[in-house]
């Protein structure tokens, strides 16, 4: 429980920047969207960190790699976001509950699956948030808010390339037989 006295600033509030001048309507705008791409982006990190913890099976090291540097790309998206809707005035997301209200996705559930149940799952959660962010790319673009527009770009160019990544993994060509009976 939260022993503050005084709020300095609600969750929901908007303050405007003199020196960036985009109107209020604008920032509410970008920062709902940035708002949105956070939580999608945390809900993912937490996602992967737990199929990196869990992956098992004779590409264990590859994947548990793999999975890690896409988890620390997906939290470092997240910080550019959070940071990006201060800078424009806003208060970024907190919290598991509010990422997960707020992300355009329902999380995979708690129990474990198989790699490729679990991957499956990994993709199209990126597709999702790939989908999200073109859309926010779009609207800060319309907006005239490029800052924005460049930081969502550059991350949607990660995101695609970890998704494209990934599924490869899930390709049926492979060296590691399914069954040992012919």
């Amino acid at each position: 429980m939260s022993t503050q006295e005084t709020v300095r600033r609600t969750a929901d509030s908007v303050e405007g920047s003199e020196a960036l001048r985009i109107d209020e309507d604008r920032t509410v705008q970008v920062i709902d969207a940035l708002n949105t791409d956070l939580a999608a982006s945390y809900v993912l990190y937490h996602q992967l960190k737990k199929h990196h913890w869990n992956v098992e099976g004779a590409e264990f090291l590859q994947l548990h790699e793999y999975l890690g540097e896409e988890a620390a790309d997906v939290e470092r998206a997240a910080d550019e976001f959070a940071e990006r809707a201060q800078a424009i005035g806003g208060v970024p997301l907190s919290g598991g509950a509010t990422f997960e209200a707020h992300a355009p996705f329902d999380p995979e559930g708690p129990d474990l699956y198989d790699v490729r149940t679990s991957l499956r799952n990994d993709v199209e959660m990126m597709a999702a948030t790939i989908e999200t962010m073109r859309d926010h790319v779009a609207l800060a673009h319309d907006l005239g808010d490029f800052v924005t527009e460049d930081i969502l770009r550059a991350e949607l160019v990660t995101l695609e390339e970890h998704a494209h990544h990934l599924e490869h993994y899930l390709e049926d060509d492979t060296l590691v037989l399914e069954s040992a009976t012919h």
